[in-house]
């Protein structure tokens, strides 16, 4: 049976375009389009970095905690418990693809419409 650690591994890495690389302050990151996803610590805690407004949200309604050293940035900090708390760190890392994956195209798109 594989770990925590492995079991997020596994899921993230099959999403379109994500690459996994050793983060530079220890853990696993998770990159799409050169921009970070979030990055984990062994099986106990991921980091994912969002906008100030989604990190609020996220931590008032208990889905995550302010991050455990920039508190007031955007970052979120998600402790992982047991294997109980891997669908939501995954829905968390899912959310924050989309949202770096949509971001990418648009920027994208908008540069074709710039060459026509």
């Amino acid at each position: 049976m594989s770990n925590i650690k492995d079991t997020i591994v596994g899921e993230v890495q099959t999403w379109q375009g994500v690459t996994v690389a050793p983060h530079r302050f220890g853990g696993i990151e998770f990159q799409i389009n050169n921009r970070e996803i979030g990055h984990l610590h062994g099986d106990y805690q991921a980091d994912i970095p969002f906008t100030a407004r989604i990190r609020k949200e996220l931590v008032e309604s208990d889905k995550a905690s302010a991050h455990h050293i920039y508190p007031n940035s955007g970052w979120i900090s998600f402790y992982i418990h047991g294997v109980e708390d891997v669908s939501l760190l995954l829905e968390l890392l899912r959310m924050n693809y989309d949202r770096l994956a949509k971001n990418r195209l648009t920027v994208k798109a908008e540069a074709a419409l710039l060459v026509h």
